[in-house]
């Protein structure tokens, strides 16, 4: 799809009856925002980056202060802080490693990358009972780590690592994906991709798993019930790079459960359909509509390893889909129980299946009311969505960035949403409902005023009051089966 080079930003929809009100944050080109539902910039964190953000109760937000530049560096963060409601800074960790880039003064740094978890919540977003702590407690980072593996690659990889830190920052807990190469899936043909490029970026060495997001599970339906992979302290993650989605045992590092990086190695996964690319998988904690299902923003675009095809000559990115898809499935069953793709979000043919897509970055969050924050990332563009997947808030970020001074992005990397009362600095908003526009009326200063304000020509032979056929048919009747043909074959495919 084309898009427009002009369109409304800001809240664009917002229906106070239906959606779940509170104020949303996201890492914005000017820090970390806060708006409430009608688009208000109610506090900003100047400056303050975001790996994500996240609110904690009482108006305290989580990020970083800088990243590190350079050609050994890849996406790595000098720090991660937590500030107070007027940016002072009240715990910081910079201390995973002694970094000594080539030309460059040692010094100490985060390497925190993508996610973070503060005890006393597992998913880093609101639900009952889960409340991160803010003046002590441990923290999961995630980091990254150079080393050597040459069962994996002989080139050099940038490992990711998980660490927990105490209050005081010390580590007292790790573990690294690298570790655990024999009990990710990857069959000969994605190893042998793999040893030629594990994600190569330049000098920073090889992304080979990327791992973006993590979390603990928490209480689970599923450990109650026995099934000890879902121990409440286990850490679920996926990585990008690979199309592994796992959970790692917290007391003894193994991978308990996973899905990828073949889709096809089960009926039950062939019916899940591939995931790729994705981000934001976590278990929807308890006391949340769907609690023990998955969720997770299953990109697209191109990722994993594995047998050379026509989209990758390599074997490097050899999964390709042009579209995205939010899935909830059961983690047992692998069964789909909810889900929101190109056909849900109102695109009636496959090959439109684009307008819902975002092949990098993105989220997805549960809400109380059981609808679905959805950050489709690449196009800075928030919607939550109800069950059934009508849209009931909508925001267009209105920020842009220049990039080495070639193009811009009001891209959003992951958006939360949380309760009022997490913000008692501020009295809580007015909310307006904010209708939709309809688009075939709205026109720009200037611009036509619309229908019905040029010549108009009867064609000898023509009914002028009946409409035009779109598909070149001949009649309504014929574009209105090969429409329902085309929903159905869309259907039929479930666009897996």
């Amino acid at each position: 799809m084309g898009y427009p080079s002009i369109y409304p930003t800001g809240v664009t929809i917002y229906n106070k009856e239906k959606a779940y009100s509170g104020y949303t944050i996201f890492p914005s080109a000017k820090g970390a925002l806060l708006i409430d539902m009608n688009g208000n910039e109610v506090k900003l964190w100047a400056g303050l980056g975001g790996f994500p953000n996240k609110i904690l109760p009482g108006g305290y937000v989580m990020g970083t202060t800088g990243a590190r530049g350079g050609k050994y560096a890849y996406q790595d963060q000098l720090d991660l802080v937590q500030v107070d409601w007027d940016g002072h800074i009240v715990w910081k960790f910079d201390k995973t490693e002694l970094v000594a880039d080539p030309g460059k003064e040692p010094v100490y740094m985060a390497r925190q990358h993508h996610d973070f978890q503060r005890e006393g919540s597992t998913v880093g977003y609101y639900y009952p009972n889960g409340e991160p702590k803010t003046d002590s407690g441990n923290t999961l980072i995630l980091t990254h780590e150079n080393l050597y593996n040459h069962d994996i690659s002989d080139k050099r990889l940038i490992d990711d690592k998980i660490i927990e830190v105490d209050w005081e920052g010390n580590i007292i807990w790790s573990w690294r994906a690298s570790d655990h190469f024999d009990e990710l899936g990857f069959d000969e043909a994605a190893k042998n991709a793999l040893f030629r490029n594990p994600g190569l970026h330049g000098e920073a060495g090889g992304d080979w798993m990327h791992i973006n997001n993590f979390s603990t599970l928490g209480e689970n339906k599923w450990y109650d019930a026995g099934d000890k992979r879902f121990h409440p302290d286990n850490i679920i993650f996926d990585a990008r790079n690979s199309n592994i989605l796992g959970i790692i045992e917290k007391s003894t590092g193994k991978i308990v459960w996973r899905v990828g990086p073949n889709f096809n190695e089960s009926e039950a996964t062939k019916k899940l359909g591939w995931i790729i690319g994705q981000h934001h998988l976590h278990m929807i904690p308890k006391g949340l509509p769907g609690e023990g299902d998955l969720l997770v923003f299953d990109n697209g675009g191109e990722g994993g390893y594995g047998t050379p095809n026509p989209a990758s000559l390599t074997g490097v990115n050899n999964a390709h889909r042009d579209y995205s898809r939010v899935l909830q499935f059961n983690p047992v069953t692998h069964e789909i129980t909810w889900q929101y793709t190109p056909l849900e979000a109102g695109n009636l043919l496959f090959t439109d299946a684009s307008k819902f897509y975002s092949s990098y970055i993105s989220s997805a969050q549960r809400l109380p009311n059981g609808n679905t924050l959805i950050t489709e990332g690449s196009d800075g563009h928030l919607l939550e969505v109800t069950p059934d997947h009508e849209i009931v808030w909508e925001f267009v970020n209105p920020y842009f960035k220049n990039f080495a001074g070639t193009f811009k992005s009001n891209m959003i990397y992951r958006a939360y949403r949380v309760p009022y009362e997490w913000i008692p600095q501020l009295k809580k908003p007015v909310e307006t409902s904010i209708e939709p526009i309809d688009i075939t009326k709205f026109r720009v200063s200037g611009a036509s005023i619309g229908e019905g304000t040029g010549l108009v020509t009867a064609v000898d032979g023509i009914d002028p009051t009946k409409g035009v056929p779109l598909t070149g048919s001949g009649n309504e009747e014929d574009d209105d089966e090969r429409i329902d043909f085309c929903v159905a074959s869309v259907k039929k495919k479930d666009l897996e």
